[in-house]
């Protein structure tokens, strides 16, 4: 159920943001387990002349660069799979977008179960109800 904010550098591009949500959703399944039908993921655009790493915008750079930021709940995961994820982040925009800054981030919030949720439960509630179903 992780909600997924990204933001790269160009012009607004449908089919680029179907194709970063499906790549992504597949990476965030395959390496940290979530299950993609419930994995919400927002594209947003920014101009390159509006966008800076180490004082320079992304068009004097002549590059592109992501911001990716999710949200899953603690202890889902364990440090190796977050680390391949990030790994595989990196790789699959530099085939998305071409010519990818180093200083392109990806932000994995870890956040605990009884403060995230949806559909008005909690995570928290869900694993107890799941419990409780199977005992």
């Amino acid at each position: 159920m992780p909600i997924i904010n990204i933001s790269v550098t160009g012009e607004p591009d449908a089919k680029l943001s179907a194709r970063i949500a499906k790549e992504i959703t597949g990476l965030t399944a395959t390496h940290l387990r979530k299950d993609p039908t419930i994995t919400a993921v927002a594209v947003t655009y920014i101009d390159p002349q509006h966008w800076f790493a180490g004082g320079k915008s992304l068009a004097e750079h002549g590059a592109n660069t992501f911001w990716l930021d999710i949200k899953v709940v603690d202890g889902t995961n364990t440090k190796l799979e977050l680390e391949a994820y990030l790994k595989a982040i990196f790789d699959t925009f530099g085939k998305l977008l071409g010519g990818v800054h180093e200083e392109s981030y990806a932000f994995v919030h870890e956040v605990p179960a009884a403060a995230y949720g949806y559909g008005g439960k909690s995570q928290e509630f869900r694993f107890i109800s799941g419990r409780i179903k199977a005992a």
